[in-house]
């Protein structure tokens, strides 16, 4: 991972880049995502939206530990569209990052070398208009209490500079928590010291 082993790369907000040759046009478009649903839904836009474009390529890698990507040459010759695009993502170090590449097809054959310089480049444009943002990995934890222990936890929650979400302040009280995976363990323990406090792990992300 980059800068610490609990921190990754992503984009902030999406960009759009281009590349020209010999009358076909490559225009690219990255966006982050947190899903292979939004991945999908993106693509279905942008058929819509370059439905007379020839080939919509792409690829994207998910996860703080970048193990799950996928590419598609949609149609281009296997190895000349969506690799080049993922060796962008992965030369940057990024994750949570769908990029796209839409051809309008020009006429003219580019050949192997020159699709694969054109998609890398529309690529990395669309890239370098996207700006950068360093995420902690975080470990999400459903805390159970009760609600006369409502004040301790609450001020190891603001101690502690948590994200809290799903509240549910009953009688028997309920929430989620977002820990730095750094941090987790500790802060584990200090909820855990909390009389009749219960603190289940749910996922990490």
């Amino acid at each position: 991972m980059n800068l610490f082993e609990d921190t990754y790369q992503t984009i902030s907000i999406p960009g759009t880049g281009d590349f020209k040759d010999r009358g076909s046009k490559f225009l690219g478009f990255a966006f982050p995502v947190e899903s292979e649903e939004q991945v999908k839904k993106h693509m279905q836009n942008l058929r819509k939206e370059h439905f007379g474009a020839r080939h919509h390529c792409y690829a994207f890698r998910i996860g703080p530990d970048k193990q799950f990507f996928r590419s598609s040459d949609d149609g281009e010759p296997s190895g000349t569209a969506g690799r080049p695009i993922l060796g962008q993502i992965q030369s940057k170090d990024l994750t949570n990052i769908l990029v796209v590449v839409v051809r309008y097809f020009g006429g003219t054959l580019l050949g192997v070398s020159g699709l694969i310089q054109a998609y890398r480049q529309a690529a990395a444009e669309a890239i370098a208009h996207s700006p950068i943002l360093i995420k902690t990995v975080n470990e999400y934890y459903q805390l159970r209490f009760s609600y006369d222990s409502m004040n301790e936890v609450m001020k190891i929650i603001k101690d502690n500079a948590l994200v809290q979400s799903h509240p549910d302040f009953e009688l028997n009280c309920k929430l989620t928590v977002g820990i730095r995976k750094k941090d987790a363990e500790r802060v584990v323990t200090l909820f855990r010291k909390v009389k009749d406090l219960e603190a289940a792990y749910l996922y990490e992300g």
